[in-house]
């Protein structure tokens, strides 16, 4: 008997160090923006031991009472009686001591949106489980013309939704779509008109109203490529552009790294026919954003560079070229800490100060520039793992020297992710919260800012702020 608790607490010590390395790995995706599934991937990839159940429940910060409270809403919001789950069954799934049944399989499917194979569950399910998802044919819901969710009866509310996140999929489903088949404009419309709907859609964005954005891409994508086309204008192929611009921004921001990449490569091929320097580096700068996201380094790295050298040459000489070529220079330092080229991260920051001091002379306005090449600073302090450098910048800065609610809300989600990373939970807190009062969409709706707004609810919940930091997110 004394040999067999022996051996179970060493079974559950060994179990503990797993997760930890499970949790660094995560963390360390996180910062990289990497999606969900990759992040579970890699899980595998460094903790061979785990099965890819219990893989995937850890790439999204979930603690197994989380996980099923996730899985009950999946129900709750279809209007299906929920089973009854307990930890100890999911212990026993994930362990790979028992094998949920069919209809719990399916669920599980859909709480982490892959298929069967992906969770190493048999791929003999059924097509959908009772809270109604499709998971053989497509991993994530798919959306009808009429917008309700093919044989799903949760129609407006979706799994974006039971989970967390607040902008419903038929929405991100729409872009998606129109991307692979563009939609017939309802009406003609000139250069002026665009020009006014993507100052709307800016707004949108700057005070993180992104469910709106969202619900208006596919419209504004489809009359931009329209007046583009029938104007064939450099002007008009760079409105075109920076509409792409803002979509490849948004996606990203909302976790969607797929259509990000194809936005951007749109934004890029429409940028070049403008033949504008400007729009040429603005698209670039998202590209290679995306790039980077994808761990393509070198080739973000290229990208950007190619479009400052453009810039550089065309003069800066207006504050448009000035302001897209800081923009750049900032955008090309965090690819290489991101790279772990410090030196070269390093280098790149003082340049880029330098560039907001070009910015404040052409443009007459000292200071242009500063607290955006700051905000850049803390982050490429927090991917080199430089905290304290990141903390004694982010201290420099306060949310009066941004303009607007979106700018704010990203001060203190980064600043959140450097006392993430200083192991400081009431620290991190606390500037999750500040930033969902200036932005909600911020916390609630950006994947890696969420991921740890979850693992404090998880790991630290009588931390101080945390009960109302979850309270917030999840209302």
């Amino acid at each position: 008997m004394v040999a067999l608790e022996v051996a179970m607490a060493m079974s559950r010590a060994r179990r503990a160090e797993l997760q930890r390395r499970a949790r660094e790995t995560r963390l360390d995706c996180q910062r990289r923006a990497a999606p969900a599934e990759q992040i579970a991937q890699e899980i595998l990839t460094a903790v061979p031991e785990l099965r890819p159940l219990e893989a995937y429940r850890l790439a999204y910060g979930w603690s197994r009472p989380t996980a099923l409270e996730a899985l009950a809403a999946l129900y709750r919001v279809a209007g299906v009686p929920e089973p009854p789950t307990t930890p100890a069954m999911l212990c026993r799934w994930e362990h790979g001591t028992a094998t949920p049944s069919p209809e719990y399989a399916a669920a599980l499917c859909r709480l982490y949106r892959v298929t069967p194979e992906r969770l190493g569950l048999r791929p003999d399910l059924p097509a959908t489980s009772a809270c109604g998802h499709c998971i053989r044919r497509q991993p994530e819901i798919t959306v009808s013309e009429q917008g309700d969710t093919e044989g799903d009866p949760m129609r407006r509310r979706t799994l974006l939704a039971a989970v967390g996140l607040s902008i419903p999929i038929q929405l991100i489903q729409k872009v998606d779509d129109v991307l692979a088949v563009p939609l017939e404009p309802e009406a003609p419309t000139d250069q002026a008109e665009i020009t006014q709907r993507l100052q709307v859609a800016r707004r949108q964005y700057d005070t993180s109203a992104l469910s709106a954005l969202v619900a208006g891409l596919p419209a504004l994508l489809t009359a931009a490529r329209d007046m583009a086309e029938r104007s064939g204008t450099p002007g008009g192929w760079a409105l075109l552009a920076s509409c792409y611009d803002l979509a490849t921004d948004t996606m990203n921001k909302v976790g969607r790294p797929a259509t990000a990449r194809l936005t951007a490569d749109r934004a890029v091929l429409y940028a070049d026919r403008s033949e504008d320097p400007v729009a040429m580096g603005a698209s670039a700068r998202a590209l290679g954003m995306v790039l980077r996201t994808e761990g393509r380094h070198q080739t973000a790295a290229a990208v950007i560079q190619r479009a400052i050298d453009r810039l550089d040459a065309a003069g800066l000489r207006t504050p448009t070229q000035a302001s897209t070529y800081m923009r750049l220079v900032c955008a090309s330092a965090y690819t290489a800490s991101w790279a772990g080229d410090r030196a070269s991260a390093l280098d790149q920051v003082r340049d880029a100060h330098r560039a907001a001091d070009r910015l404040a002379r052409v443009a007459g306005r000292p200071g242009a520039g500063r607290a955006f090449v700051r905000l850049y600073e803390v982050d490429i302090h927090y991917a080199l793992k430089d905290t304290g450098a990141a903390l004694r910048v982010g201290r420099g800065l306060h949310p009066g020297m941004f303009p607007t609610p979106e700018r704010r809300g990203r001060l203190h989600t980064d600043m959140a992710r450097v006392w993430w990373q200083a192991g400081q939970p009431e620290d991190t807190a606390a500037a999750l919260l500040t930033a969902h009062k200036e932005a909600p969409a911020e916390v609630r709706d950006r994947p890696s800012i969420r991921a740890i707004a979850d693992d404090l609810a998880a790991h630290h919940p009588r931390v101080p702020g945390v009960r109302q930091l979850t309270a917030a997110v999840r209302a």
